[in-house]
């Protein structure tokens, strides 16, 4: 996103929703293909649950490289004199 010169409120969203789109579908194919005892299911499951602390991962870096993108008017702190 930083080379396309996209402005941080809209980066660190999409990196969000990049990373976890579509996790539901991932856990509903599996159970109605091979059924809810399959080891697939299980395995989606797993993943899920694997899912939250990469997103806690993703949203630590979205926080920490905040500086790599040009501040933009609506993103300027208030000055008071």
């Amino acid at each position: 996103m930083r080379l396309f010169r996209v402005e941080y409120q809209v980066a660190a969203p999409g990196a969000l929703i990049g990373a976890s789109n579509f996790f539901e579908l991932a856990v509903a194919s599996p159970v109605a293909l091979f059924g809810a005892g399959s080891g697939a299911a299980l395995a989606t499951v797993v993943g899920v649950l694997i899912e939250v602390p990469v997103m806690l991962s993703v949203c630590r870096v979205c926080n920490r490289t905040r500086h790599w993108f040009p501040v933009t008017p609506a993103q300027s702190p208030v000055q008071t004199h």
